[in-house]
């Protein structure tokens, strides 16, 4: 059992840029207790970025050296972490992984608010309708620990906070 060492479980929030990822992770942080963790603030300040790409208009993630910089503070657990992509952590890193999905008229609306260029929109936008990062979970992470959850709306959020606020209640009861 990947907890089963831990005081606190180790949560994913994951899924496409603009689904709501850090909106939904640091309010679980701050109303759980647990610590919040952005992958990519912490590949910025800890120099893990390996280049530019700029076909994506992102950093290059050195996938080694996050893992290496987040091993300590993930074995100890209590984390909220919150990154698009998930697969390249090791598995026994999380007690459940969340991946959050959006409407695409939605998602396109809040990737447009951030100025992000049509390329990286279309892009964004195909990888939600082929469901690239859901199907990434499924296949690094054993599948009762992945779920999916609509995050579209306030009302959606707060179901989804009150549902993985029960999880870790659960899983407290349990560890």
């Amino acid at each position: 059992m990947a907890g089963a060492s831990r005081g606190a479980p180790n949560i994913m929030i994951a899924g496409t840029p603009g689904t709501g990822k850090s909106t939904l992770a640091k309010e679980l942080a701050q109303r759980s207790g647990l610590n919040y963790i952005n992958v990519s603030e912490v590949a910025q300040n800890a120099d893990c970025l390996d280049g530019y790409d700029e076909e994506h208009e992102c950093g290059i993630l050195d996938e080694d050296k996050v893992i290496d910089e987040l091993e300590e503070t993930m074995s100890a657990g209590g984390n909220v972490v919150d990154y698009h992509s998930c697969e390249f952590f090791p598995e026994r890193w999380f007690d459940i992984v969340f991946v959050l999905r959006t409407d695409n008229s939605i998602l396109h609306s809040r990737l447009t608010e951030r100025g992000y260029s049509a390329k990286k929109i279309e892009s964004n936008i195909s990888s939600e309708i082929f469901q690239v990062i859901l199907d990434a979970a499924k296949e690094s992470y054993k599948p009762e620990i992945v779920h999916e959850l609509p995050s579209d709306t306030a009302d959606q959020l707060e179901q989804n906070l009150d549902k993985i606020a029960e999880w870790i209640i659960l899983w407290k009861q349990q560890h």
